[in-house]
C-alpha cells in the first residue's frame, strides 16, 4: 500500500490574502482540491492523508464527499512547522503493510499524475527518491552585502515535490533527527541518516504557489492541464 501525506498546514503569510493560499479557489476550486485529485487519480496511490491547520478542519472535513476524492482516508491537524506537520501525518498511518509514503505540498496543484508514478516506483526500488528540476538562473555566494563567488549551477537541482520513501525508512529519519525545526523537506532528514536518495526530472510547471502573482501563473496552468 502507497499512502500520500498532502501537507496544507500553513499560514500562507506571503501570498498576500487572507484566504491561505492553499484554500484559495482557482477555477472553482481550492488549490487544496487541485491537488487532492491529482493523487486520488493516480493508480500507484492507494490512500491520502491530509494535514491542515487545526482551525480549518471542520470547514474541510466534507471535503471528499464533495469533491468525489474516495482516497481520502483521514484529515488531521497539523504543527507549528512543517516538520511537525508532517511527522503528524506519518503518526497517522495504521495500515500494518504500508509500502511506501509519498509527501507532497499541498500547495503544489500542476503535479502530474506521471511524476507521482515515477517517484512512487523508484523509491519501491531505492529505497527514497525525490522529485527536481534544473536549476536555470545563475547563483552567486553573497556575504556582507557582496558577491564573493558564482556558484556552479550544473551541480543543483531544486527539491520539489512529491518526495516518496520506504515507510521504514521515513519512520526512521523522523526518530533519529529529533524534529531538526530546520528540515525544509524530508529529504533533508533522510539524507542526515546517510541514505542516499534517487532523484526524478519533474517538470518547471511543479511550482509551489507563494506568492500573489503566483495567482495568474495558476489560473493558466490549471486551464491546460485540470483533471
Amino acid at each position: 500500500m502507497n499512502i500520500a501525506v498532502i501537507v496544507a498546514a500553513g499560514g500562507g503569510q506571503r501570498f498576500g490574502t487572507k484566504t491561505p493560499k492553499q484554500f484559495f479557489e482557482i477555477l472553482g476550486k481550492p488549490v487544496i482540491v487541485h491537488t487532492l485529485l491529482r493523487f486520488e487519480s493516480c493508480p500507484v496511490i492507494d490512500e491520502i492523508v491530509l494535514v491542515l491547520p487545526a482551525d480549518e478542519l471542520a470547514n474541510f472535513s466534507d471535503i471528499a464527499e464533495n469533491y468525489h476524492i474516495r482516497k481520502l482516508n483521514k484529515i488531521i491537524a497539523g504543527g507549528k512547522t512543517r516538520t511537525k506537520s508532517v511527522l503528524n501525518g506519518l503518526n497517522s498511518i495504521e495500515q500494518p503493510n504500508v509500502e511506501v509514503v509519498v509527501v507532497h505540498d499541498g500547495a503544489r496543484p500542476f503535479v502530474s499524475i506521471d511524476e507521482i508514478t515515477q517517484v512512487v516506483t523508484k523509491a519501491k526500488e531505492t529505497g527514497a527518491a525525490c522529485l527536481v528540476a534544473d536549476v536555470t538562473d545563475t547563483i552567486k555566494e553573497v556575504a556582507d552585502g557582496k558577491i564573493t563567488k558564482t556558484i556552479d549551477r550544473r551541480r543543483l537541482k531544486r527539491a520539489l515535490t512529491p518526495q516518496a520513501f520506504r515507510y521504514e525508512i521515513l519512520k526512521c529519519a523522523f526518530a533519529e533527527n529529533n524534529l531538526n525545526e530546520n528540515a525544509t523537506d524530508e529529504c533533508f532528514l533522510v539524507e542526515k541518516l546517510g541514505f542516499e536518495i534517487t532523484v526524478i526530472e519533474g517538470s518547471a510547471k511543479n511550482i509551489k504557489i507563494t506568492y500573489p502573482e503566483d495567482r495568474m501563473i495558476a489560473e493558466f496552468f490549471l486551464r491546460d492541464t485540470e483533471i
